[in-house]
């Protein structure tokens, strides 16, 4: 059985560094087992104007379905060179935008926007918040422990630093430095992670709804009580 992403930093590195919180394990799947996940489209809409929001300035909406295992392919095509490629996330605490690293991670951006036109990430959830550390999300199954059904490997630069608004993906302990399949992180302080996790890229716009995210109320496993909804994410140029 696969180990869950869970990870290997212990807590004093990340308290030294002067990231708050109780959970400061490094992003990874979480859970007792690592299941592959599917890909139908959960039916999440954005909230129409006026709608109630949360304490934390996120709209109410309703927690969707997981989706349930799937077994991708891992994509085969580079997206073009010299061009450069954003993902808009729609989430129900405001829009999110991240530029691709296509330079310094082909593959592994080329992985996140095949998914993103298959429709992969709509509906799904931040299912894991830590206030000074990450929010992560792009599991299918909703619990941690989901993937597209493929692994695609490799390794961020050696320079690597995760700072504010940095987004990286998600890995086990046992997986290879760079491995990756859906869930990615966007890191909300600079923390001393080690160069193991993927560079997806950086979001450009859009920290304040990353910021309303952190200040959502959690459970003790860092999962928040209040719906976080990736409601649909796009790719541009």
């Amino acid at each position: 059985m696969r180990r869950p992403l869970s990870v290997l930093l212990l807590l004093v590195a990340l308290t030294a560094a002067g990231c708050g919180g109780k959970d400061k394990q490094a992003p990874g799947k979480g859970g007792s087992a690592a299941t592959t996940s599917a890909s139908a489209s959960t039916g999440t809409t954005a909230a129409p104007a006026g709608a109630a929001r949360d304490a934390a300035g996120c709209t109410k909406v309703a927690a969707p379905a997981p989706k349930g295992p799937q077994h991708l392919s891992k994509p085969t095509q580079s997206l073009p060179a010299g061009k450069t490629f954003s993902v808009t996330l729609e989430t129900n605490c405001g829009p999110i935008v991240i530029r691709l690293d296509t330079g310094r991670a082909p593959k592994t951006s080329a992985s996140f926007a095949s998914l993103v036109k298959k429709g992969f990430y709509d509906g799904l959830t931040f299912h894991r918040i830590v206030q000074g550390f990450v929010v992560q999300g792009g599991d299918p199954l909703g619990n941690g422990q989901g993937g597209p059904g493929y692994t695609v490997v490799e390794k961020p630069p050696a320079s690597l630093k995760y700072g504010r608004g940095v987004v990286a993906m998600a890995k086990s302990s046992v997986d290879p430095d760079g491995a990756s399949g859906s869930q990615f992180f966007i890191v909300v302080a600079a923390t001393p992670l080690p160069p193991q996790y993927a560079l997806l890229g950086k979001v450009t716009s859009g920290m304040g709804a990353v910021d309303k995210m952190v200040a959502e109320p959690v459970n003790a496993q860092s999962a928040p009580l209040n719906p976080v909804v990736i409601e649909k994410a796009t790719l541009g140029g």
